[in-house]
């Protein structure tokens, strides 16, 4: 019998497992299967495991078939409802089938049959499975609630809400400096042992400031780490506080660090800090000021020990903040332009799926002194694109020097300072303009 029958089993399980266990709640079942269970912002019981969730829960096309050989299964036809002819049989078999470790990320059977196995417990199963805030159906929800109000829409243009399967890059993806993995390392323990550090009382941790130039992974990093550690990561555009469209921008300000709280344990990342600072300095409409200063009141009373918040503030312009901006944060990690040695990394890194004849990732990082992991990933982009214009998909190094040259020439262009009256400076051939080409920083 192939496992797709296996993974049906293990879905009608479930759903009778949880059915009968009232101790057991959302959290208990495994992502997959809360989605499908989701209705109008709450998992009700009965659970009735159907053709078309059984399908959308264990992407096993066919589940029926896949189980239809099985003398204790039956299908309605009408509803599409999969159910057990002979409880006991269902169990045996699929028991015969799997092991302590098929059943570690499903704290439902897990709880179920922790006696059957000697390596198998409920409460690690439960450690290990995603809470369901963390669950796109379970945020959309929440958001909805926040929200409702049409005025508070317009609130969703100040926070970025996304669930980590959503996060596409990985901390794998990225090439570290050895001081932005200490600290990574030492976030990872902080969480695991946020009781400990709770209970001797050191809450002052948590709060993160990551400080470099455009193009050297501050976002990225933030985010491949909610992806890694399975977190929901709400993004706060700081810019958009002093939107036109933001009426309460105080009360939204406030409602960010609900939404966080809320959505525990979760990553909350604000971008373009320096803006906090400039705001204080400035002139300000009072409305925006209030909402700076709530900003850093919610800063002070959020905290990863207690309310399990992980808080990464992040800014280009180090030298804009000001005392009051600095002092929020209990550790400052530097994002440096990368030397030439983590360039060839992120050249390794980036070029893994390419066929390239010849490549030299070290002479590569000699031509790119000064460009970031964004730059570099521009200049592969327009190898990519310049050899499939000659119907190619093997690169040689000569495509990559070409690139950087060419890289090179544009961001000079970029940079020039031009004399107002005097844009024929950039024509070349009687055509206006530079290529209008605006990196793509990476944060």
């Amino acid at each position: 019998m192939s496992n797709a029958a296996r993974d049906v089993i293990e879905f009608m399980l479930t759903a009778s497992a949880y059915t009968d266990n009232r101790d057991l709640d959302p959290d208990d079942l495994p992502p997959a299967y809360r989605a499908v269970f989701w209705v109008d912002g709450t998992i009700e019981r009965p659970l009735t495991p159907t053709v078309e969730t059984a399908r959308e829960a264990t992407g096993v096309e066919r589940p029926w078939d896949a189980i239809s050989g099985l003398m204790f299964t039956d299908h309605d036809e009408f509803d599409g409802a999969l159910s057990f002819t002979d409880d006991d049989m269902a169990e045996e078999w699929f028991l015969d089938r799997v092991d302590a470790k098929d059943l570690a990320n499903n704290p439902v059977l897990a709880a179920a049959y922790e006696d059957e196995f000697d390596d198998l417990s409920y409460e690690q199963a439960r450690e290990d499975n995603r809470p369901i805030r963390a669950d796109r159906v379970w945020i959309d929800s929440m958001l909805e609630e926040y929200f409702a109000d049409e005025e508070e829409e317009e609130m969703l243009d100040l926070v970025d809400v996304r669930a980590p399967e959503e996060v596409e890059i990985t901390l794998a993806d990225l090439v570290l400096t050895h001081d932005q993995e200490d600290e990574i390392n030492k976030l990872v323990k902080a969480i695991e042992h946020r009781d400990y550090l709770a209970q001797i009382g050191l809450r002052e941790i948590g709060k993160l400031l990551f400080v470099g130039p455009p193009g050297t992974g501050k976002t990225s990093i933030a985010r491949a780490l909610a992806h890694d550690l399975d977190l929901p990561f709400v993004e706060v555009k700081l810019s958009m506080i002093t939107s036109q469209y933001l009426g309460e921008t105080a009360k939204n300000v406030e409602k960010v660090f609900e939404v966080a709280k809320r959505l525990s344990p979760c990553i909350l990342f604000m971008d373009e800090f320096d803006f906090v600072a400039k705001t204080r300095a400035s002139d300000e409409h009072a409305a925006i000021k209030r909402a700076v200063n709530t900003l850093l009141k919610s800063i002070d009373e959020v905290s990863l020990i207690e309310d399990e918040v992980l808080l990464i503030g992040a800014t280009n312009h180090p030298d804009q903040l000001d005392a009051a901006a600095w002092r929020r944060f209990d550790e400052i990690v530097n994002f440096p332009k990368p030397d030439s040695g983590m360039r060839a990394d992120i050249l390794r890194l980036v070029t893994r799926e390419m066929e390239i004849v010849d490549f030299e990732p070290e002479k590569l990082a000699e031509m790119t002194e000064g460009l970031t992991g964004s730059d570099l990933r521009l200049v592969l982009r327009e190898a990519v694109l310049d050899a499939l214009t000659e119907e190619r998909t093997t690169l040689t190094q000569q495509d990559l020097e070409d690139a950087i040259a060419n890289f090179e020439e544009r961001d000079n262009l970029k940079n020039l300072d031009m004399i107002e009256g005097d844009h024929d400076a950039l024509v070349a051939g009687g055509t206006p303009g530079g290529d209008g080409h605006d990196h793509e920083h990476e944060h």
